[in-house]
């Protein structure tokens, strides 16, 4: 009896301990928002300012930027999407920024899993778009991607980190027919069953 005690005892220690980690300096966060008839999801690195000059210093102007810190920012739309005025199909992109004082570039790259921006190749860019920057009012300390719903068919993608934040809107695409409607639907209802039986 004393043997099986212990046993149980030693594997829900094991177990416990499982559910334990290094806190992360730049916690990883994942994003998801339902949008139109699909979901946006991103997934992203969260590094502190910590006391450090960020922009033009740490994040330097005029280069490219993993939106983030670690591996690169990842973006998925199960749609095609206008993405700041610019259509983009459906799919998986590696999200950097090239920012700048005034502005920032947003670019959407089809290279999504490289660590940071060290292999970042532009030729493998989908789309980018240029957008204002404005200064916030209270400083943000970790840097935040969010989806900001504007309607039905509209959601603001933004930025924020340190004293400035920035956004892309993004509507939903070219209207879907609706054999493509019911394909996506029975693609999401397989998604859902596989991840049932997991």
């Amino acid at each position: 009896m004393k043997r099986i005690l212990l046993t149980a005892f030693l594997s829900a220690s094991v177990f416990a301990y499982s559910q334990w980690t290094i806190p992360a300096a730049s916690p990883r966060a994942t994003v998801e928002q339902q949008f139109s008839m699909s979901k946006i999801t991103i997934d992203y690195g969260r590094p502190g300012v910590k006391a450090r000059k960020i922009f033009g210093d740490l994040v330097p102007y005029n280069k490219v930027w993993r939106a983030g810190a670690n591996s690169s920012t990842k973006i998925t739309f199960a749609q095609s999407i206008n993405f700041g005025g610019k259509t983009v199909p459906s799919g998986t992109y590696g999200l950097f920024i090239i920012p700048n004082e005034k502005e920032w570039k947003i670019i959407l790259n089809n290279d999504s899993k490289q660590w940071g921006a060290y292999e970042y190749d532009e030729k493998q860019n989908v789309v980018d778009v240029t957008v204002p920057v404005q200064k916030l009012n209270d400083k943000q300390e970790y840097f935040e991607i969010s989806l900001q719903p504007i309607d039905d068919n509209a959601v603001d993608l933004v930025f924020k980190w340190d004293n400035v934040k920035t956004l892309v809107p993004l509507k939903t695409g070219k209207p879907e027919t609706v054999s493509q409607i019911v394909e996506k639907l029975k693609e999401i209802r397989q998604i859902e069953r596989d991840a049932a039986k997991k």
